[in-house]
């Protein structure tokens, strides 16, 4: 059994992998390699929830194991608690466990993300091993990029259009493009994202997502009784429905402020509870046939996981999951009372963002090509009004062009829909510690500003008339919120 899980994680099968590891700590729940194994592939498969539960059964059960103490900072790391994972990091990194390269790989990171730049010039300029990786490039070119755009941006190019490992190339690549958009080189920008996205991009079933939007749709044309609440209504628990880069990661920053509230980032609850529903056989157009005591456990299943995330002395979670625009009818049904958070924003810089960004190359396939991006995000603003509506979700609809104009009228309305009194500590997201791994991570550590509103202007060639339908939407939807 380890072996074959081991192979599949070492192929990226992560699901495959997570089958199989579940499995066998069903069967033989006091190995070790079982819960190691489900914190790896629920890791590969961004289940941050599923594999912090597991690391922690494994790190409990084998402290001193270099596996279990690496993958637990990494795990840490990913859920916000930074600073103890930097700390164990650099004891692995120093040490002479095989381990010791990769924990300075994610030690480098972790120290990117935190946004300690002088610890991470120092860090590289100590020098070590783990410096021979080539995944070590990027860091390397990050610290170089503090003096030598150019040298950095020519660095990293070369990188991502040579041979190495897909993963490395795509990393490293994507970065190459930031700093060619920062500097104004528009049209390289364009065309490295563009050789990225044929070279590394796996094919997405953008036809199989709008259908499942158009089958939701179907049944909302018969209004809310195939999907009312079956379980207890709560409250203290806050969701975006929304697209990545629709400006959600200013907003969890500026919530997470408030001293009521934590941002629990892209917690996989939402994602576990659509596979039970899924699973059950009745999603989504038997929803009313659940059981209320099925339903009851579920949303406690859901509700015990944020709040293991939530921070001492808060009370509210706000989970920035970007697919829960897909299972609303879960919402409705078993999490009856959650307030959405609708976030929408001009869909040409969404595009822009989207197409030049380092997305899952899996699960955001469809970010490959603005043709796709478009069928998207005319899916998800085609279904997001009608469900809320019907659904009877309570909802608030925020314009990020707004909410960079006017934060603190949005933020007042917001609070207030969320049963939250308004705190000024929220318009200065920039205060924010908290670690970000979200590709906003940069902007966000700056006050609210409109620098990114417009950006669609640097790639005019990008978009054709196709696009004038969905622009008018927004420009209408825009007006309707002020």
């Amino acid at each position: 059994m380890a072996r074959e899980v081991q192979h599949l994680l070492s192929q990226q099968a992560f699901e495959q992998a997570l089958t199989l590891a579940e499995r066998w700590a069903h069967t033989q729940p006091s190995v070790l390699g079982a819960w190691l194994g489900i914190a790896r592939a629920s890791l590969g498969l961004g289940l941050l929830g599923r594999a912090d539960t597991a690391i922690t059964r494994a790190f409990d059960m084998a402290p001193k194991d270099t596996q279990a103490l690496f993958y637990k900072c990494v795990i840490d790391h990913r859920i916000g608690r930074s600073d103890i994972a930097i700390s164990r990091l650099r004891q692995l990194a120093a040490s002479k466990q095989p381990i010791a390269s990769d924990a300075a790989l994610v030690l480098a990171e972790a120290l990117h993300r935190t946004a300690q730049h002088e610890a991470l010039r120092e860090f590289v300029h100590a020098g070590g091993a783990w410096l021979a990786d080539e995944r070590a490039l990027l860091t390397t070119a990050r610290v170089l990029a503090q003096h030598d755009a150019a040298a950095a941006i020519d660095r990293l190019e070369k990188f991502a259009r040579g041979s190495a490992n897909a993963a490395s190339r795509r990393f490293a690549g994507f970065e190459g493009v930031c700093m060619l958009d920062a500097a104004g080189r528009y049209r390289e920008a364009f065309d490295l994202s563009t050789h990225l996205h044929a070279t590394t991009d796996s094919r997405f079933d953008v036809r199989g997502l709008e259908q499942e939007v158009q089958r939701q749709q179907r049944l909302l044309m018969h209004g809310r009784a195939w999907c009312s609440p079956r379980a207890p209504e709560l409250k203290n628990i806050s969701l975006v429905v929304s697209l990545p880069r629709s400006g959600t990661t200013l907003l969890e920053q500026m919530l997470d402020r408030h001293p009521q509230v934590t941002g629990i980032g892209e917690y996989d609850g939402i994602l576990n509870l659509g596979d039970a529903l899924v699973a059950t056989g009745l999603w989504p157009e038997g929803l009313c046939s659940l059981p209320p005591q099925q339903a009851a456990a579920f949303q406690s299943r859901y509700i015990d996981g944020a709040r293991t995330l939530l921070r001492p002395g808060t009370t509210h979670a706000f989970d920035k999951m970007l697919l829960t625009w897909l299972w609303l009818p879960a919402v409705a049904a078993v999490l009856p009372g959650a307030t959405c958070l609708h976030m929408t924003r001009d869909p040409r810089d969404m595009a822009v963002s989207l197409f030049l960004s380092n997305f899952h190359p899996y699960t955001m396939g469809w970010t490959r090509s603005f043709s796709e991006i478009r069928r998207v995000i005319t899916a998800e603003r085609s279904l997001l009004p009608m469900a809320l509506e019907t659904l009877q979700i309570p909802h608030e609809t925020i314009v990020y062009e707004e909410l960079v104009a006017h934060p603190e009228v949005i933020m007042q309305r917001c609070l207030a829909r969320m049963g939250l009194a308004m705190n000024a500590a929220v318009l200065q997201p920039e205060r924010n510690t908290r670690t970000v791994h979200t590709l906003s991570h940069d902007q966000v550590r700056k006050p609210i500003n409109s620098n990114s509103i417009g950006r669609w202007k640097n790639y005019p060639w990008a978009f054709d008339d196709a696009w004038k339908p969905m622009i008018e939407l927004h420009d209408r939807r825009r007006a309707e919120v002020l």
